[in-house]
């Protein structure tokens, strides 16, 4: 490691590595389909759908007639390359919880599929935060239950297949329902994957892919978090009205679906920089999942055995991980207020809560998406003297932690990670570096 490297500036110079690896401009080209008889359209949402848009339009044929629109997060349409023309039009609407953008682009997205023919091309731009983007709910659903049922699934605990389980069976175009209304078109997928294991049924709601779940998947998935939905829609689900495509349908037979970046990757390229650096680095895992808080414990824990270990090695370690945790939301005491925060800060509080100010230990974890929850900050730092200077303004790590306050915690010691919408999404990123002895 270079010793005028600190901490810090080092775990931060790895997140943008890992980022980098998986920016639109750096990957899709690979991955372009051929040009087809017909026409090409190209649509698709997610929070790196607009770089995704730019990256496409730079690489398609400039004589290659080619039309489309794809829905962002709000702030997260990335600047148009100097020179680049407009072919795709980049909309924006609200995440985590859809609003009546969302709805509009939906709307919009499913009428540019009407009247496509068997030589036409769909392109469908596909990464994390679709679901909340591209919103078309069923009958019986209005866009205030969709935001209701969405919210308490963001707070209930429930992991990534289990909301997006439900939202495909309360959805008229995820779940496989946009390529169902594409055909008889090809329809080619091109996504970035931020769900742990990367299955593309899972990104954004699988859209553009057949659906293994089922509507009893979807009400046992309610029922077990205490989400009430509308009589009508509930007796829906109950009968197998709300059913989605299923694997072997036909109307998918001649679809292709090509993962353009993945968190695995993004670790590996961060890996690979710190090793050049003389770091000896383990990947943990690249899909973690389980409460944010109980696995900064258990990555505390795996710090403080390398802490043990480090006479036994010539340098530093590394640990990096990803994948995607949760938050439970508990309710607080009468006169408690709720505090601000996202799965990375929540991390690096149960992190530094088990670390206990343990020397020579320093981490970051972030969204690499540069987004933590709803706030403005990608992640938080945490280091040795993190509880100390807590201490020092005043604070204290359980209250924050059980109001869920990792925002207002790390802002008060400066220690926040704020990078700006970074226009991809590969999901968690976490890397804890250990000195040694």
């Amino acid at each position: 490691m270079n010793p005028a490297m600190q901490p810090r500036l080092l775990l931060e110079q790895l997140y943008r590595v890992a980022v980098r690896r998986a920016l639109p401009a750096e990957t899709l080209a690979a991955h372009l389909p051929g040009i087809p008889k017909g026409r090409t359209l190209v649509v698709g949402a997610g929070k790196a759908a607009g770089a995704m848009a730019h990256a496409f339009e730079a690489a398609w044929p400039a004589d290659a007639p080619v039309s489309g629109l794809v829905v962002t997060r709000y702030g997260h349409t990335p600047p148009r390359p100097a020179g680049l023309p407009m072919r795709i039009e980049i909309i924006e609407a609200a995440h985590p919880v859809p609003d009546e953008a969302s709805l509009a682009a939906a709307l919009r997205i499913r009428g540019l599929t009407e009247g496509l023919t068997h030589d036409d091309l769909v392109v469908c731009l596909i990464s994390g935060g679709g679901s909340a983007l591209l919103t078309l709910p069923v009958a019986g659903l209005d866009l205030a239950d969709k935001q209701r049922i969405n919210h308490a699934l963001l707070e209930s605990g429930a992991d990534i297949r289990e909301m997006n389980c439900v939202r495909k069976h309360l959805s008229r175009i995820k779940g496989g329902q946009l390529a169902a209304a594409c055909w008889p078109a090809q329809v080619v997928t091109l996504a970035i994957s931020d769900v742990p294991g990367d299955d593309v049924s899972v990104i954004a709601s699988g859209p553009t892919v057949e659906d293994a779940t089922s509507c009893a998947d979807a009400l046992a998935i309610l029922s077990r978090y205490g989400i009430p939905v509308p009589g009508p829609v509930r007796d829906a689900l109950a009968t197998g009205a709300l059913e989605t495509p299923k694997p072997g349908d036909t109307r998918f037979g001649r679809n292709r679906v090509s993962v353009i970046a993945t968190p695995g990757e993004s670790l590996q390229a961060a890996a690979q920089a710190a090793r050049a650096q003389g770091i000896e680095t383990l990947i943990v895992s690249d899909a973690i999942e389980g409460e944010s808080r109980d696995v900064g414990r258990v990555h505390a824990a795996l710090a403080r055995q390398a802490r043990k270990d480090a006479p036994h090695r010539p340098g530093p370690l590394l640990l990096l991980s990803g994948g995607e945790t949760t938050v439970t939301v508990m309710p607080l005491p009468a006169g408690v207020s709720r505090g601000r925060g996202g799965r990375a800060g929540e991390f690096c509080m149960g992190l530094a809560q088990a670390l206990q100010g343990a020397p020579g230990i320093w981490a970051l974890a972030a969204d690499t998406d540069g987004i933590d929850g709803i706030e403005d900050n990608a992640g938080a730092f945490v280091a040795p003297d993190t509880l100390a200077r807590g201490l020092l303004a005043g604070l204290a790590l359980d209250d924050h932690l059980e109001r869920h306050d990792a925002y207002g915690y790390f802002s008060a010691i400066g220690d926040l990670f704020i990078t700006g919408p970074t226009h991809t999404n590969v999901n968690d990123f976490r890397a804890i570096l250990v000195a040694q002895e």
